[in-house]
């Protein structure tokens, strides 16, 4: 299913927006029921509190992920979630008396809620367990691209909407069967492509050959096959769909060009802009205490300067002075030579190997968002010095600059920390997708993932 030029996996995005609601519903009938008489508003105000809090810890424990987990994991899950939203909220209603819930209805809620996210769940396993009837792929070529295609498709770490049905190979290629399928259609000759399309009931076809000059014989068959209403992609709609990336090893300026995308307009700049200034100010109210406390742990461990301003490239390849609280020694880069971060570098500080593990270094960025150099949400700004590295080294490397850079981002969210050229190619193409690609919509997943990376502390140094 797409959204707002985002390609996305309906369960994954549905099943939060579903307890959201049963979380939020779950508090309001806890009133309701015990028949306490309050402002009415007040119980839909608890209920978004129970609701973040619940939905975060959750969020934290890997319930919002795509990998598959028996029901008994999730069972598990959802009550260590409860768990800690419970000593949560135990804390928030001791600091803030004012928001206290009563004893019954904070028991009515929870049972309600409890018994709704068991039901939602059970329900979402037990489809995850049937074979639905989602989109059923043919590969046409016999290469490696090929070959790479079913790995993708037949790959069992993540959920897979799709499912590899057949293969074909291209004309003047020699049929060969995968032991990945499984299937004994797996492959076929090219001229039978038709009629398998309609005894397999394919609903995409997925064109991997090798050379494409040499395969002009196909042409025709998957005219007749597209006239069908079989849908036809070539390798980088694929992996846009499949992995949310542009394949680099795939791409080519006439895509770029003719493709989709790159198409945003003035009312999402305006949208982009207007959520950027009014989250950035929120937040930074929100988030004082903890930079002040920070930057106390920072001046008593290290003494000064407590920021580290830094350049970094911004949009349209301009300039401006990065803020982060500073994690490594003053003399990080005595000798005046750029470096990349490593595992276990040993210019980080103590109290920086925390604040870069909890991301806490990055809040001075909300700063760079107010005022408009960085946004939320885009590829991360890298130093003059690297950006010149990578764009000798990697092409199309300047299109990421066609948007603002970010605090956090789609490459951020999919793929640890990265050090090296081949990281930065492998992450650049997930910036591509984004720059192709971005919304509001797919903001918001950025940022729901961006909770569990940071909560789970995941690719930091």
């Amino acid at each position: 299913m797409r959204a707002l030029v985002h390609y996305f996996r309906v369960r994954f995005a549905i099943l939060p927006l579903i307890e959201a609601l049963i979380l939020v519903q779950s508090m309001v009938l806890g009133y309701d029921v015990r028949l306490i008489i309050a402002d009415p508003l007040l119980p839909t105000l608890h209920g978004l509190l129970f609701a973040s809090v619940m939905l975060l810890a959750m969020t934290a424990l890997g319930l919002y992920s795509q990998s598959a987990d028996s029901f008994r994991s999730t069972v598990q899950r959802i009550f260590a979630a409860y768990l800690i939203t419970l000593l949560v909220l135990t804390v928030v209603f001791y600091v803030v008396p004012d928001s206290v819930v009563t004893r019954g209805v904070f028991a009515m809620a929870s049972v309600s809620a409890i018994a709704g996210l068991l039901i939602v769940r059970y329900i979402a396993w037990r489809l995850g367990q049937r074979e639905m009837p989602g989109r059923r792929l043919l590969v046409v070529g016999d290469g490696e691209e090929a070959s790479q295609v079913i790995r993708t498709l037949t790959d069992t770490s993540g959920l897979r909407v799709a499912r590899f049905v057949a293969r074909v190979p291209a004309a003047g290629e020699p049929a060969a069967g995968d032991p990945a399928a499984g299937d004994p259609a797996a492959a076929a000759p090219f001229e039978r492509l038709p009629a398998l399309v309609g005894a397999q009931r394919i609903s995409d076809i997925v064109v991997a050959v090798q050379d494409r000059r040499g395969s002009q014989s196909l042409l025709p068959l998957l005219l007749e096959c597209k006239l069908k209403g079989v849908r036809v992609h070539d390798l980088i709609s694929f992996y846009e769909q499949e992995l949310g990336l542009i394949r680099l090893a795939h791409l080519r300026p006439s895509g770029l060009i003719y493709g989709h995308g790159f198409d945003q307009g003035t009312m999402r700049a305006v949208v982009k802009r207007s959520f950027d200034i009014v989250a950035s100010a929120g937040l930074l109210l929100l988030a004082l205490p903890v930079m002040a406390v920070a930057a106390l742990a920072i001046l008593i461990e290290s003494g000064r300067p407590v920021l580290f301003r830094q350049e970094r490239v911004c949009e349209a390849g301009g300039g401006f002075l990065m803020m982060k609280f500073r994690s490594m020694r003053q003399d990080a880069e005595g000798d005046g030579k750029p470096r990349w971060a490593s595992t276990d570098d040993d210019r980080i500080t103590r109290v920086g190997r925390f604040i870069r593990s909890t991301r806490i270094d990055e809040l001075p960025q909300l700063f760079n968002v107010l005022k408009g150099d960085m946004s939320f949400v885009g590829p991360r700004p890298e130093r003059p010095y690297f950006v010149e590295q990578l764009s000798a080294a990697i092409p199309y490397y300047g299109i990421r600059h066609n948007v603002k850079p970010g605090i956090t981002g789609w490459a951020q969210v999919r793929l640890p920390y990265g050090a090296s050229v081949d990281d930065a190619k492998e992450k650049l193409e997930y910036d591509l997708y984004y720059v192709k690609n971005h919304s509001f919509f797919l903001d918001m997943m950025i940022l729901f993932e961006t909770v569990r990376v940071v909560l789970r502390k995941t690719g930091a140094r």
